[in-house]
């Protein structure tokens, strides 16, 4: 199932965050800013959101061709992690996180390419068995502004990119201008994989997993193209969904 044709493009499934009733809705609605799926039309894919039916993964996991886990407002449940603990800051989403959870297991098992951005390379990196820092403000000596005050679509910080890893082969760079909206990050590196960026408080800004075809998470959101690395990144993904 899922053969590619010559002019089919690889099929590339964006998970949605969720709110509650109020703002757009009086009823419960999805949330997706539109720049991730023009940044995979644009590097050659076909996107593909998905809502939170935990039900509907295994027919997911035999049409996509990739995973994309996208950040949003929301928090991993420190639970998950074995933290005993959860920080006031800390906001869960069940239904999303079980939903995602699910289905990136999924594709991984199946070594389907997983690209995490932001919360979804947090979520990533718990999947493979990681841990999260809950606050960077309380968890980091003088921290960076890791919620940047300029506009998203604009640099926040710098981060080094770290030699011998997939991202330094697909960006051809040590160093990338990269904005930031988080409050939490990578804390222990999932066994097996990699850090493959640093901020220059210290911060983990990218991990990866050589064990899979492609699993790769930054803490970014690369989606809005604010450098050439960031488009390199995407279309390497859309590479690797291919057969």
């Amino acid at each position: 199932m899922n053969q590619l044709s010559p002019t089919r493009l690889p099929l590339i499934g964006i998970t949605l965050d969720s709110e509650e009733p109020g703002g757009y809705s009086k009823f419960p609605w999805y949330a997706l800013r539109q720049n991730y799926c023009s940044a995979v039309t644009q590097s050659g894919g076909l996107p593909l959101v998905l809502p939170h039916e935990p039900d509907a993964v295994p027919a997911y996991l035999d049409l996509l061709d990739g995973l994309i886990v996208t950040g949003g407002n929301f928090d991993v449940d420190p639970a998950l992690f074995g933290a005993a603990e959860t920080h006031d800051t800390v906001k869960v989403k069940a239904a999303r996180t079980q939903f995602e959870w699910a289905i990136t297991r999924g594709m991984l098992d199946r070594n389907k390419p997983v690209f995490g951005i932001c919360g979804g390379q947090q979520l990533l990196n718990v999947v493979l068995g990681g841990t999260l820092i809950q606050h960077i403000p309380d968890s980091v000596k003088d921290p960076l502004a890791h919620e940047q005050p300029n506009p998203r679509d604009q640099a926040g910080h710098p981060v080094k990119v770290s030699a011998n890893t997939l991202l330094s082969r697909i960006v051809g760079a040590d160093e990338l201008p990269v904005n930031s909206a988080h409050h939490q990050a990578v804390d222990a590196v999932a066994p097996g994989a990699v850090c493959d960026a640093i901020a220059p408080d210290g911060v983990i800004e990218g991990i990866e997993h050589p064990g899979y075809k492609f699993c790769l998470g930054v803490q970014w959101h690369p989606e809005f193209f604010i450098s050439e690395g960031d488009r390199k990144l995407f279309s390497a993904f859309i590479a690797a969904c291919k057969p």
